[in-house]
């Protein structure tokens, strides 16, 4: 059990910090002229026009709730198993609405759609050994 809380440790705290940087930069520059796409292009299948909402998005939820669960695991917290179990799922969800909106599958998507799903299946496994899945 110890070996698999600090693998959510250090998944949460690898995710949540690249979150970070890809949230700063979707909101410090929202068209990402920057690093040579324009995002008219890129999001032109999505329901935006720049970046900041998906980067305040990248930046929030995956960056500093990531970075929160990782603290959880290392304090932790009873309820902590569920925290890392719904970023493993909004890790997914992410990945998979991101594809959808670029119109484009690479193999960052798949190896951090893996990560949210080892995120989940790693929860879960917690929940189940310590009694603790509620119905």
């Amino acid at each position: 059990m110890q070996k698999l809380r600090i693998s959510l440790i250090l998944i949460h705290a690898f995710v949540g910090l690249g979150a970070l940087g890809g949230g700063y930069l979707g909101l410090s520059d929202p068209t990402l002229a920057s690093m040579g796409a324009e995002a008219a292009e890129m999001l032109k299948h999505g329901p935006f026009d720049s970046f900041f909402v998906p980067g305040l998005f990248l930046f929030v939820v995956l960056g500093l709730f990531n970075l929160t669960a990782a603290y959880t695991a290392a304090r932790k917290w009873k309820n902590q198993s569920y925290y890392s179990g719904i970023m493993g799922i909004i890790l997914m969800a992410w990945i998979f609405i991101q594809c959808y909106m670029l119109w484009d599958i690479n193999a960052l998507h798949i190896i951090f759609f893996l990560i949210g799903a080892i995120q989940a299946l790693a929860a879960l496994i917690m929940l189940i050994r310590k009694k603790e899945l509620r119905s």
